[in-house]
């Protein structure tokens, strides 16, 4: 059949807000939607689950062809940029496209499929096979992400490292091997990945405590400025950085969560002063901390 090519999906909605401008990080997100081609490339701060019920589509990853299956999971991180430039129906079934956004730092926390996080952290893009997933278990993941019940949506987390860890008994069906640092000639190996990891994990396990770059290199075994320059070229971005953005994001998470003193928000995120954390909050998310809540709080009246 012939391409069944769509307008452009406009980037606003409600089911839009986890996405983030820094290319290493995002919020968890589920979609059901109208498969839409993309006018450009993109990439976001997520592992990135396709399901494509009814159709094929061909994506441009880094400017590499790829023909996207049918009724199959399809895994790969958004960081690396990706577009959407046609569909081709295949069936008479409805055509929608199930989307998971895994946040990175969620995702690096899973236990136990090291491999998979090395292979997509490496440019990978892995088919999955068939039987471990359906379009009605995407619903139902779907419903549990609408519920805005956080017990709820930490069990589809759950579910999905469960998931993951049945697809790395199995070798990988890759769609697009991985490629080491995509953004450079001198390939990384997995172990460098690796490293990477274990700096992204220490980072996300001591928020809450004073760090130096000189305490983040040394999980690794790296000399220091090695080990920075080694996670500023897979992630994007440098180790401080990194670490505010993920101070941010928890400081966010019990603004909404709790109603906890602004001020033991910014302790327990790990910032050292009550200004600092106004000034990085402010500079991170446009809006001050107690705005962050007081929107939030309009939101889940409605």
């Amino acid at each position: 059949m012939a391409d069944d090519l769509r307008k452009i999906e406009p980037k606003s909605g409600h089911e839009r807000h986890f996405y983030s401008s820094k290319k290493a990080f995002g919020r968890f997100g589920i979609r059901i939607f109208d498969p839409v081609v993309m006018a450009y490339a993109h990439s976001h701060g997520h592992i990135e689950v396709n399901l494509a019920n009814g159709f094929e589509m061909t994506y441009l990853v880094d400017g590499e062809t790829l023909t996207l299956p049918a009724g199959q999971l399809v895994v790969f991180w958004a960081g690396v940029p990706h577009q959407l430039t046609s569909v081709r129906q295949i069936s008479a079934a409805e055509q929608k496209l199930c989307n998971i956004y895994l946040p990175l730092d969620s995702f690096l926390m899973m236990h136990h499929i090291t491999p998979l996080q090395v292979s997509l952290l490496s440019g990978g893009m892995i088919v999955l096979p068939e039987d471990l997933c359906t379009v009605d278990q995407m619903r139902r993941w779907y419903a549990d992400y609408r519920s805005g019940d956080f017990e709820r949506q930490e069990l589809v987390k759950m579910e999905l490292n469960v998931l993951f860890r049945r697809a790395s008994l199995t070798q990988f069906t890759y769609l697009r091997a991985p490629r080491g640092d995509i953004t450079a000639a001198r390939a990384l190996s997995s172990a460098h990945i690796r490293h990477v990891i274990s700096m992204v994990r220490f980072i996300l396990e001591n928020l809450n405590k004073p760090l130096k770059n000189a305490d983040i290199a040394a999980t690794t075994g790296l000399h220091e400025n090695y080990a920075q320059t080694l996670f500023a070229r897979i992630l994007q971005v440098p180790p401080k950085q990194f670490l505010i953005r993920m101070r941010l994001m928890r400081a966010r998470a019990l603004l909404v969560e709790s109603a906890m003193a602004i001020s033991l928000v910014a302790e327990t995120s790990g910032f050292s002063s009550i200004s600092q954390f106004y000034a990085q909050f402010k500079a991170g998310y446009g809006m001050s901390p107690a705005a962050v809540r007081e929107e939030y709080l309009r939101i889940k009246m409605k």
